[in-house]
């Protein structure tokens, strides 16, 4: 799993996964692994899929690189407490699964509570050869 900063701003993990090394074959089969993850979690709960991919396509001026074949958005929330209104802007949470012609790229941008980072890590890594 990689760390880096997107647009010099977010602080994102990353995981590239070759095609050989999962038994998914496809975006929803590692969307609803996720899910299952989501789902199995004491703290956390299942929201929703987005289809980026099929979203930006409908658009007039809609634009999406060449090699992106798909790419869904699984939105999920861990929410043990809620003790500011500020915690509102960084909740929900969100993995992404992009799929390109050789590769998965699935990435989540990095959360303010260690539990949260540690429980999508795992569940990112726990793709390979799953």
């Amino acid at each position: 799993m990689k760390q880096s900063m997107l647009l010099d701003k977010y602080p994102i993990h990353s995981l590239e996964l070759d095609k050989s090394e999962t038994t998914c074959e496809n975006v929803d089969a590692i969307i609803a692994f996720l899910k299952e993850r989501v789902e199995a979690h004491p703290i956390s709960q299942y929201i929703a899929v987005f289809d980026h991919h099929a979203h930006t396509s409908a658009l007039p001026d809609g634009e999406i690189a060449a090699e992106i074949r798909a790419a869904k958005i699984l939105v999920f929330c861990f929410g043990p407490n809620l003790l500011s209104p500020g915690v509102t802007a960084v909740r929900p949470r969100s993995i992404g699964v992009t799929e390109l012609a050789d590769k998965f790229v699935v990435n989540f941008m990095e959360a303010p509570m260690p539990v949260a980072n540690d429980a999508m890590k795992e569940w990112a890594q726990a793709l390979r050869n799953a």
